[in-house]
């Protein structure tokens, strides 16, 4: 039973890696080209997976790390463009004024 198991598991990672090499886009790999890497991970089962996994497979990014903004009150444009436009207005209110009670 244990190794059924065994065998199981082994096919389940064996598949991953190839469907995991197929879904990648060519343009993120990162030593070999996609059907190089295809043929290693098919023709050599588990260890060309492994070498897939550590040579080729694009690196993921740290989640601590964010490249942009997430919310737009931590974008500085658009801080920027609020409180240019807030900037505008009150001027725009400052002309109104003053050219309403300037004398005729």
């Amino acid at each position: 039973m244990l190794r059924v198991a065994g065998v199981l598991l082994g096919l389940a990672i064996y598949i991953w890696f190839v469907i995991d090499v197929i879904r990648t886009p060519s343009s993120s790999m990162r030593t070999l080209p996609k059907f190089v890497w295809l043929l290693i991970v098919v023709l050599i089962p588990l260890i060309g997976g492994i070498l897939w996994y550590l040579g080729g497979r694009p690196r993921r990014e740290r989640r601590g790390k964010r490249r942009g903004p997430t919310a737009p009150d931590d974008d500085p444009t658009f801080l920027r463009h609020i409180g240019d436009n807030a900037w505008s207005q009150k001027m725009k209110r400052r002309r109104d004024e003053t050219d309403g009670s300037a004398p005729a």
